[in-house]
């Protein structure tokens, strides 16, 4: 099978055409281990698991982007080739939060705490924002690429029109190849308008590798660049690009598992009463005018709107992106859910892997969802039971 990487081989014949990088990783499925979904650091200084920190400060480029610190960039690149000294090094520290559920149930959640060392170019900005992300699971997103805005844009209640006290609202963003706004539906915030940028991003913030769409490298003050040889322009390919962004677009995603056991049914009732489906619907249909012609027309069930939901000041990460406040986050789809533990080893959510499994992801929830986590914590430990068998099912 064809895997949207670099493989080792491939990149240090790369790295010999280069004479500098800054990156977080080697290979997309560094992070994205089997088109998985990445995990925080099990010990400091792990490299290549699939968390890395955004880095912004107040106020937005002339395209609307979020600002970058003014020495260390977008984000913090923790590795670096041929001879650079690495940016720098970040180490986490948690704090327990304490939830006890109605029938007495105590649950500890962790809350994150992101120290920097070693930072190799200066003092990072007095009023830097930090944001860390995730590498996401990468089935279904031509799918959901496929579903048309006009759809999106119908679930959006911005004003909480209806009363239910949920308010999603899509998120604008520039797209680079068009040079104008569009509707956004990928990354964490849906900061990104497409698959392709979403590719081109990565291959630039994540693996140092410029592409037509980001033709600059990572450059931090104090490193001439411009006299140093590097990959060429683009360092990647066309062709290899879009090979990467059409294997991006085309997983599949698991089938279910269980969908007619029982305890899976009262489950999936559950989910309904909690009104989980407020922001996580269920439905969806693709569009009859999608570039992918196999991915036309499909009735599709990825439990998200993918639109920004306020989740509290608990999730809260206070970095703007667009029309993203700090406290809002896309609604994450729930395909594959179940199946990450089997895929990638570990069962961590949430944009910083800081929940270590469903029920401490749903406790996190606030804000918008601070109704449907309440209702979860009066349920009995047999409801609970099967609310989660149903969710890890998906």
């Amino acid at each position: 099978m064809f895997q949207a990487k670099l493989d080792f081989s491939t990149f240090v014949n790369h790295c010999k055409r280069r004479a500098w990088a800054f990156y977080n990783a080697i290979s997309c499925a560094a992070c994205h281990f089997k088109d998985g979904r990445g995990r925080p650091p099990a010990f400091d200084g792990e490299l290549g698991h699939g968390l890395l920190l955004r880095l912004s400060i107040p106020g937005t480029d002339a395209n609307g982007f979020p600002m970058p610190d003014p020495v260390y960039g977008g984000q913090l690149q923790d590795n670096a080739i041929l001879g650079q000294t690495t940016k720098g090094k970040y180490k986490i520290t948690y704090e327990n939060i304490i939830e006890t559920l109605a029938d007495g149930t105590v649950v500890t959640l962790r809350k994150p705490t992101y120290i920097f060392t070693d930072l190799a170019y200066g003092n990072m900005s007095g009023n830097l924002m930090v944001s860390p992300r995730v590498a996401n699971q990468m089935v279904g997103l031509g799918l959901l690429e496929a579903v048309p805005d006009s759809h999106i844009l119908s679930l959006a209640d911005a004003n909480d029109a209806d009363g239910d006290g949920i308010s999603g609202k899509p998120n604008y963003v520039y797209d680079i190849e068009s040079h104008s706004q569009k509707l956004g539906r990928f990354g964490w915030k849906a900061n990104q308008p497409s698959i392709k940028q979403q590719v081109a991003a990565a291959f630039s913030g994540d693996l140092g590798i410029t592409s037509y769409l980001f033709p600059n490298e990572n450059c931090p003050p104090g490193v001439d660049c411009n006299s140093i040889p590097n990959g060429g322009s683009s360092e990647i390919t066309d062709i290899a690009f879009n090979r990467v962004v059409l294997y991006s677009s085309t997983l599949s995603v698991p089938a279910r598992r269980n969908f007619d056991d029982k305890n899976v049914l009262k489950g999936k009732e559950l989910f309904k009463s909690l009104n989980c489906v407020g922001c996580h619907t269920p439905k969806m249909q693709t569009g009859n005018t999608y570039s992918i012609t196999g991915l036309r027309n499909q009735t599709i069930r990825p439990y998200t709107d993918l639109l920004l939901h306020d989740m509290g000041t608990g999730l809260a990460d206070n970095s703007p992106d667009f029309a993203a406040s700090g406290s809002e986050w896309r609604t994450q789809p729930l395909w594959g859910i179940g199946l990450i533990e089997t895929v990638n080893g570990h069962t961590n959510l949430l944009h910083d892997g800081r929940a270590r499994n469903v029920e401490e992801a749903i406790l996190w929830h606030d804000g918008e969802a601070k109704t449907a986590k309440d209702k979860y914590k009066q349920l009995n430990a047999q409801q609970r039971s099967d609310l989660l068998a149903f969710i890890n099912s998906l």
